[in-house]
């Protein structure tokens, strides 16, 4: 059933798991997710192909070729530094949005068609407006607001 898993899923997933734990089993675990995902990518054949029907309309969630494998590894790799970078941080809101970021970027490598890559886009705009909205101040607040206008826009 992993098999068929797009990487980006592993991302996005395991991310609304993270509020669930505390201490070293959450870093443990923000650690494990996107080598998890990085080991399941790196296990798919290329030319993979996963595909799903909706309305009618045949999406290409993933399509595996050497380039989208390349910047695969390297979004995997700058998800792994993030999280390194990030274990110090206690609240939970920043490392499901930064999950959720890092899962989305692998996703639209991963597109196989232009509504694909548009939602995946749309939800790397969305995880980021809640990495600005963190902060919890009003200024995070306006300017999460203006950018999820115009990015939305």
């Amino acid at each position: 059933m992993i098999s068929n898993l797009p990487p980006a899923v592993i991302l996005i997933v395991g991310a609304l798991v993270v509020p669930l734990l505390k201490g070293k089993l959450r870093s443990a675990y923000l650690l494990i997710l996107p080598l998890l995902s990085f080991f399941h990518l790196l296990g798919l054949p290329l030319g993979t192909s996963w595909e799903m029907s909706i309305f009618d309309y045949a999406l290409t969630v993933v399509r595996i070729d050497k380039l989208s494998l390349v910047f695969g590894i390297i979004f995997h790799i700058a998800a792994f530094l993030s999280v390194i970078y990030a274990l110090h941080v206690k609240d939970n809101t920043q490392h499901v949005a930064g999950l959720i970021y890092a899962g989305s970027a692998i996703g639209g490598v991963f597109a196989g068609d232009l509504i694909t890559l548009f939602i995946y886009w749309e939800l790397t705009a969305v995880a980021s407006v809640f990495l600005i909205w963190s902060r919890r101040t009003e200024r995070s607040y306006v300017a999460g607001m203006r950018y999820l206008i115009i990015q939305v826009g």
